[in-house]
């Protein structure tokens, strides 16, 4: 398509192109994100959007120096992609942007120095499945439960090889007791949704949920989920390890609990 941009947003510009698609800034869990990535742009975060002169912000990748990623992974020296996303109109897909942007990740990656760049993929929602970044020339270096993969692309053939934090998928004896849910301001899905989930759990189920917002990388690289941004345990074991919504969580529940 004619008429397209890749334009590297900042503190300045992010609000004309929008957060994760969206452009209104009251949305819950929006006005979070934006202070989530004043910290972030300091730390060498970039966000770049697919932009269309007909339609507007159409995709977006957003990624960070490894030593600064916000998923239980060691990837120090490595650029990191947190998340990407093409197609907010049927349209757009399928038409290469997503390479687009991993290109401009490598690019970045290749100016800086760094080893390669590094990603976590899994089936189904909220991630990038891996096909993408296999064509563009990546590779399968670590797994963990349930369905996690980590892909690397070196730009050094002798760099040291990322890898999950042992602790990932394993039972986690501090949260043995009741509900915990662990959440970061870095995906704006989750301030809706656990505010329901909260209330479902109170009411339905006798339970009050312990929530946990990680306040920094470091304890996001220390989350039992490989998506490090969001996790639900129930007496210690993890129940969903991704964003889900109310109606998933009672369902879970209703099966944990027959």
């Amino acid at each position: 398509m004619e008429g397209i941009n890749i334009i590297d947003t900042n503190a300045d510009n992010i609000l004309e192109y929008g957060v994760c698609g969206y452009k209104d800034i009251k949305r819950p869990g929006y006005p979070e994100k934006i202070e989530w990535l004043k910290d972030r742009y300091q730390e060498g975060l970039k966000i770049k959007i697919v932009y269309s002169d007909r339609d507007s912000t159409q995709g977006m990748i957003e990624y960070i120096p490894g030593e600064y990623c916000w998923r239980p992974v060691e990837a120090s020296g490595y650029m990191f992609i947190h998340c990407i996303f093409v197609g907010f109109k049927r349209a757009y897909k399928g038409k290469g942007y997503a390479s687009l942007l991993v290109d401009e990740c490598l690019k970045d990656a290749q100016n800086e120095n760094m080893c390669g760049v590094a990603v976590v993929t899994r089936k189904g929602a909220f991630m990038a499945g891996k096909e993408l970044f296999l064509k563009n020339g990546f590779e399968v270096v670590d797994k963990a439960p349930s369905d996690f993969e980590l892909l690397v692309r070196k730009l050094r053939k002798n760099a040291p090889t990322p890898y999950f934090r042992e602790h990932v998928g394993k039972k986690q004896h501090q949260f043995n007791e009741g509900i915990t849910i662990i959440r970061a301001d870095q995906c704006p899905y989750t301030v809706k949704n656990v505010h329901e989930i909260y209330e479902t759990a109170e009411k339905k189920y006798h339970i009050i949920p312990d929530i946990i917002t990680l306040q920094s990388y470091r304890e996001a690289q220390n989350s039992p989920c490989p998506f490090g941004t969001f996790c639900i345990l129930y007496h210690g074991n993890i129940i969903a390890e991704h964003p889900i919504s109310n109606t998933r969580f009672m369902n879970i529940m209703n099966k944990v609990l027959s």
